[in-house]
């Protein structure tokens, strides 16, 4: 069984200008995530996906393996599906661990956690996330009182090897992580990037304030 982690890390960014590398309390964004994928004890390989010499080059530099990626992969229009099937095609792999560098708030242990949870129910995949209660105005039912849906927030994703090559990820039986609201952050504009360094820096001060304890 060969577990690969994978994050692409395109160029080019709309909401946020080189996005990647935009520095998030202390490190470009994307080390928080190389440094995530170090962490994890079940991924057997670690690549970042990218057309992009300065992106491939931070990456070398915060010990991430580099996969060069297609121009015509990079483009806006190119689909995750794709890339992580150009990823495949270069190195075959039974489970592929989808870690997106805009999501840098992770606990040490969520990457293993995920990839056992897939392994030991037999899922197709699967995604972490939060149960969200919005409600459109006007509705007739309280927000309390809403089912609520499993919105995934894009922090891991969990996928068989196969069904990516196939071009049907998800699959029919999908199993979910539920985790904490400090860990939905997803840098997509420039609050979420203030927003992500405050957490970062509250995670920080917290384990400092555990360790002199």
């Amino acid at each position: 069984m060969k577990v690969l982690g994978v994050t692409p890390a395109r160029g080019g960014s709309k909401g946020v200008s080189r996005k990647n590398l935009r520095i998030c309390c202390g490190k470009p964004l994307i080390a928080w995530t190389i440094e995530a994928a170090a962490a994890s004890a079940l991924l057997d390989r670690y690549v970042v996906s990218t057309e992009d010499a300065e992106i491939a080059a931070i990456a070398r530099q915060y010990g991430a393996d580099v996969l060069d990626r297609p121009a015509d992969l990079a483009t806006d229009t190119a689909t995750t599906l794709s890339v992580l099937q150009h990823v495949l095609s270069a190195l075959p792999s039974d489970v592929v661990v989808l870690m997106q560098a805009t999501s840098p708030v992770r606990d040490p242990d969520l990457v293993d956690r995920c990839i056992r949870r897939l392994l030991e129910s037999g899922a197709d995949s699967l995604a972490t996330g939060y149960m969200c209660k919005c409600v459109e105005y006007g509705a007739e039912h309280r927000r309390q009182d809403a089912p609520g849906f499993f919105y995934d927030d894009g922090n891991v994703y969990v996928y068989r090897g196969e069904r990516i090559i196939q071009g049907d990820p998800i699959g029919g039986r999908v199993e979910r992580v539920l985790v904490d609201r400090e860990q939905n952050v997803d840098v997509d504009d420039e609050f979420d990037l203030w927003l992500a360094e405050q957490v970062l820096e509250r995670r920080s001060r917290r384990a400092r304030s555990g360790a002199e304890q």
